[in-house]
């Protein structure tokens, strides 16, 4: 295994390659040699992994932390929380008051993932915690002061919501005007004045000293619950004198915190990696029936749970039920102890998903069929804002996400209901631009009816004739953010291979760095003077091939969503000479247990220029 003979800290190109194929420059990931030495020393690694390690900004002394998190080292102090003591408290005081108590959860996993949580607690401290889910269409994202009516006339005392409400401050102001307490917990971006309720707790909340701002939802449940404990603890709930209950271990509900990080796509690092980490070891068990039962709906095997597994198999179906569905399907499923009542649930949403996946696909080609006729792609702009009637909103998000990758630029879709003069819509952003920030921005500027979100995703509801005025407000926000995400959109090799030495030791060897995700990303590896042989397009517009070194030996390849690009273009035509970049994948099809090498990037050295 060789390294490009790149420096450790330079900034030269890997593989000369300043363009490839899909516009980027590539360059080794850069790692200090003095740490790479001390992981070396201090873990027993080889020089590849320890370097990889190092350029993941793992410090000499976190280095086994790292590779086997503990909550023991991790877990923050709940009280490091902004409001985490004052939400425990009231939630107790509810709880042994005999209050009727509502849990209020967005419709995505993170949401469903969190309010399971809840659910689960209460139960095993022998209470109820009913669950309200807005439905996407009619009541779009989050608490407003018609779900409070709807809940406060239901009977509820108090409502915590989870994985919304930050934002939400005239509907919170409602719910206290009509005499409903509130309880927030959430992770999104919100204003400098949060909502009047009993407690706000989040960690990305303004003067928030946790430093635990890249948690999900599901994470800052996570906190709450040991918050929960503690504070029953302190009140002598666990005595024997009140009747000797036992302490809900919330330990065995890590796979729950492991989906919501996992499909809201944060951070990787630090705390949330060892809460998720540990969760996917919890969900290997495959003993929260909901999981099971959704695994089997799939027909996937189980077994060791990746993050493949949360986020491409589960977390999808579960969305389903948000996007296209009943909204409170997700959260249904990850509650419920009854497996034939997880079975029908998980069934209803693989067909969910069936019918989502093809409205996917029609948006999709119709959204981008529309920006490449009016290069709004390519224009120089800071962002794509494309606008379409009759749009599902509930798969508006994920269309957004597949154009950024197509186009690697921050791109919004909204789904315009023209009747009511109203567009629904999501935004997916680049490293470097903040999304959500620029959309709060428009929000205060009165540009949206609502609006929020974060860093690399947000959601908006607009008036159809302020489209154009918001697409050139985000163009002029976020393009001072536009250059230092160009330069951060390159690709970052971990180490060049040979097509004979992509083997599954090598892949084993680099999963010791597992789970990936933001900030902790996957190991990617590059191979040179390689040719695209036996090269077949697949339904979808991917590219199956092998690629084949100048010594003849040959690894199996795939590329996703590229064949109308030069990249698979490129490789539909079989060319040799190529540089390719990617990651090492399982393949453990039949019990053969190799690896697959999947595409991410390829360059022609003859087109370098």
């Amino acid at each position: 295994m060789a390294d490009g003979g790149i420096p450790s800290g330079g900034i030269s190109q890997f593989l000369d390659v300043s363009r490839s194929l899909s516009g980027r420059a590539w360059r080794q990931r850069p790692a200090e040699p003095s740490v790479t030495r001390a992981h070396m020393q201090a873990l027993g690694l080889d020089e590849p992994l320890a370097r990889a390690l190092a350029s993941r900004g793992v410090r000499a002394d976190q280095g086994a932390d790292f590779l086997t998190p503990t909550l023991k080292a991790l877990f923050p102090d709940p009280s490091s929380f902004m409001d985490m003591d004052a939400a425990a408290s009231a939630i107790l005081d509810a709880l042994t008051a005999g209050s009727s108590i509502h849990v209020f959860a967005d419709y995505d996993v993170d949401g469903a993932s969190s309010a399971a949580l809840l659910v689960r607690w209460f139960r095993a401290m022998g209470a109820d915690l009913p669950i309200y889910v807005p439905d996407r269409l009619t009541e779009g994202y989050g608490p407003s002061a018609k779900a409070f009516d709807t809940l406060k006339a239901s009977g509820a005392d108090l409502v915590i919501t989870v994985d919304c409400g930050a934002a939400a401050n005239e509907a919170v102001a409602h719910a206290g005007a009509i005499g409903l307490n509130v309880v927030v917990i959430d992770h999104h971006m919100m204003r400098e004045e949060p909502p009047q309720c009993l407690a706000v707790v989040n960690p990305n909340r303004p003067g928030d000293n946790s430093g635990q701002g890249n948690l999900a939802a599901a994470g800052v449940v996570f906190v709450l619950l040991a918050a929960l404990n503690r504070e029953a603890r302190a009140r002598g709930l666990f005595s024997a004198e009140n009747g000797g209950r036992d302490q809900p271990d919330i330990r065995q509900w890590l796979d729950l915190a492991a989906m919501g990080a996992v499909c809201d796509v944060t951070g990787l690092t630090g705390f949330n990696r060892a809460l998720t980490g540990l969760g996917l070891r919890v969900m290997s068990d495959w003993k929260n029936p909901g999981l099971k039962a959704l695994l089997a709906a799939a027909k996937a095997e189980e077994g060791p749970a990746k993050t493949n597994h949360a986020g491409f198999i589960l977390g999808p179906r579960i969305n389903a039920g948000g996007r296209i569905g009943k909204s409170d399907l997700g959260a249904r499923l990850l509650s419920t102890d009854d497996p034939e009542e997880a079975r029908v649930i998980a069934e209803e949403l693989h067909a969910l998903n069936i019918g989502r996946r093809e409205i996917e696909r029609l948006v999709t080609e119709e959204a981008t069929r529309r920006v490449e006729q009016t290069k709004a792609h390519d224009d120089g702009s800071a962002v794509v804002v494309i606008a379409g009637d009759d749009w599902h909103p509930g798969v508006v998000g994920i269309v957004a996400g597949r154009l950024r990758e197509r186009w690697r630029k921050p791109v919004i879709v909204i789904g315009v209901d023209a009747v009511n003069g109203i567009g629904k819509g999501s935004g997916r952003s680049q490293p470097g631009m903040n999304l959500g920030r620029a959309i709060q921005a428009a929000w205060n500027e009165g540009l949206l009816i609502a609006g929020g979100g974060h860093a690399m995703a947000a959601g908006l509801t607009v008036k159809t004739d302020g489209i154009d005025a918001l697409r050139d407000f985000l163009n002029d926000r976020l393009s001072g953010e536009q250059v230092e995400a160009e330069v951060l959109d390159r690709v970052e090799i971990d180490a060049l291979i040979e097509p004979g030495g992509a083997t599954r030791a090598l892949f084993e060897t680099f999963e010791q760095l597992a789970p990936f995700g933001p900030a902790n990303p996957e190991p990617l590896f590059a191979l040179a003077g390689v040719q695209a042989r036996e090269p077949v397009a697949m339904n979808g517009g991917h590219v199956r091939c092998r690629l084949v070194g100048p010594d003849g030996a040959s690894v199996k390849a795939i590329a996703w969503r590229c064949a109308d690009l030069p990249l698979g273009k490129a490789l539909l035509a079989g060319q040799g000479g190529l540089s390719v970049a990617g990651r090492l994948k399982a393949d453990d099809w039949n019990g053969r247990r190799g690896v697959q090498f999947e595409i991410e990037d390829v360059a022609d050295p003859r087109m370098a220029s």
